[in-house]
């Protein structure tokens, strides 16, 4: 998960809630894929109704089932994010690329091994993470990725 934004307090009483936007433009979210904010440990889905900049680093959002300024007020405090792997790679499952370990080559990926809550690529026998904290860098111009693989993994 990719932390974008943290809600700072409500804002009116039909739901809205004002955000800080941590390194991200309001116009680069986009609304169509659901954000997550942690209960109890728990990513909860949730979708952007609409999203009103103030400033370059604050916003007011409106999100789904978030109707009331009690509803609003739960959220205060919370960090919201964005399922990083999907997002930065529009769920791209990397199959024929090349793959390396840092600046040694591993591989070509044979498939996509869909776990939910933990895709994996196939390279040979070994099943590896597709985790962005692996992942260093993804050209899909030359089809290469490049990971930083755990030892013992291959």
């Amino acid at each position: 998960m990719l932390a974008i934004a943290k809600i700072l307090k409500s804002n009116g009483i039909e739901g809205d809630v004002l955000v800080g936007l941590l390194d991200f433009d309001a116009s680069e979210i986009n609304t169509e894929e659901p954000v997550f904010i942690s209960f109890d440990g728990l990513p909860v889905p949730f979708f952007i109704e609409s999203i009103t900049p103030k400033g370059s680093t604050r916003a007011i959002m409106h999100l789904t089932d978030v109707d009331s300024l009690a509803d609003a007020e739960e959220l205060v405090g919370r960090e919201i994010c964005l399922d990083a792997v999907d997002d930065d790679y529009d769920d791209e499952d990397f199959t024929g690329w090349t793959l390396y370990d840092r600046d040694k080559l591993v591989g070509t990926v044979d498939y996509l091994e869909d776990i939910p809550g933990n895709p994996c690529i196939a390279v040979g026998d070994a099943l590896i993470p597709l985790h962005e904290d692996l992942i260093i860098s993804a050209d899909p111009s030359t089809r290469t990725l490049v990971m930083d693989i755990p030892e013992g993994l291959l």
